[in-house]
């Protein structure tokens, strides 16, 4: 089974999300390249999860943690 995919991580620029493994961003696993995967947050923002088909059981209204 598959972790759940967190919508605001604490430290997103600490993981590598390119898999479930989750590895330490300098210690990659999976070997999906050579560069770690950012999450979608970083890319996209804090709401980056209204937009779009993520494919997330998301209630309708969990508010963006405070940074």
């Amino acid at each position: 089974m598959a972790r759940k995919f967190p919508l605001h991580p604490a430290h997103p620029e600490r993981i590598c999300w390119g898999c479930d493994k989750y590895c330490a961003a300098n210690s990659l696993a999976c070997g999906n390249g050579s560069g770690r995967t950012q999450h979608p947050a970083e890319l996209l923002g804090d709401d980056w999860y209204l937009y779009g088909d993520w494919g997330l059981d998301v209630p309708e209204a969990e508010p963006p943690a405070a940074p």
